[in-house]
């Protein structure tokens, strides 16, 4: 129950948390293999917000530093979620046998090469 009266305490609103997440793509983009624009352009594309794709507004912003993609939202954004379309834009690049997608951070990705050179064990 609750008394005639008595008002709920109602204080500022609490700022939404942004999430920074960085995916770089240093080693394929030296051996130029890949187009960082193109793969910004290509999460602009696809990153969906609200159930729509391209939907982008004020909540997510995607800019590129050399090789590096940043991508900062508000807070309802999954760092897997980047990884997802990071191994999709590889699937369609037909790069996916080639390069991998692994976490370095808790904040970020990075764009390697599958180590095939590891035959060091297997010479004896």
């Amino acid at each position: 129950m609750v008394a005639k009266g008595l008002k709920k305490k109602g204080g500022t609103p609490a700022k939404k948390a942004t999430l920074k997440f960085t995916v770089d793509c240093q080693q394929p983009a030296e051996d130029t293999i890949i187009e960082p624009k193109d793969f910004e352009k290509f999460l602009t594309n696809k990153i969906k917000v609200d159930g729509k794709t391209g939907n982008l507004g004020d909540k997510v912003s995607i800019h590129r530093e050399k090789a590096k993609v940043h991508v900062t939202a508000e807070a309802p954004f999954s760092k897997r979620y980047l990884k997802y379309l990071g191994k999709k834009y590889l699937k369609s690049q037909q790069l996916r046998d080639f390069l991998r997608i692994v976490a370095p951070s808790k904040t970020s990705y990075e764009m390697r090469y599958f180590n095939i050179n590891d035959d060091k064990g297997e010479e004896d």
